[in-house]
Order: structure tokens, then C-alpha cells, then sequence
């Protein structure tokens, strides 16, 4: 999947499971939709993408003089 991280044991990416729950699908949806998922396999896409953001550094721009 081209270096995207994926579901274990899958070739799902775990940024089509939260782009479905962000779109407003329940997890219900996503295993109907993925039945060789399991509720843990949601519950761990999501605990990936908040690992993954928590490294994110914000740095706030410089102000500009007009």
C-alpha cells in the first residue's frame, strides 16, 4: 500500500477506517464493510492515528510587518 500503514494481518489502510468513521460511518458500518476486521482492529486505526499525531510539532509563523 505504498508505505501506508495498514491493518495488521490486512492490506486495509488505517486511514480508510478513520476517514469512514470521520465521514460519519459507525464501527458497525466499517465491519459490515470489512468483515475480516474486528472491533479492536477500529479500536487500534484509531489509537494509530492519535499516536501519530501526538508527535506533531506546531510551530507558530512568524509575524509579518506590512
Amino acid at each position: 500500500m505504498l508505505g501506508k500503514p495498514v491493518i495488521r494481518g490486512t492490506r486495509i489502510p488505517v486511514e480508510i477506517i478513520v476517514r469512514k468513521l470521520a465521514e460519519g460511518a459507525t464501527v458497525a458500518e466499517v465491519l459490515a464493510d470489512y468483515p475480516q476486521l474486528r472491533e479492536e482492529d477500529v479500536r487500534a486505526a484509531l489509537a494509530f492515528a492519535a499516536d501519530s499525531l501526538s508527535t506533531d510539532e506546531i510551530l507558530p509563523l512568524a509575524e509579518t510587518s506590512e
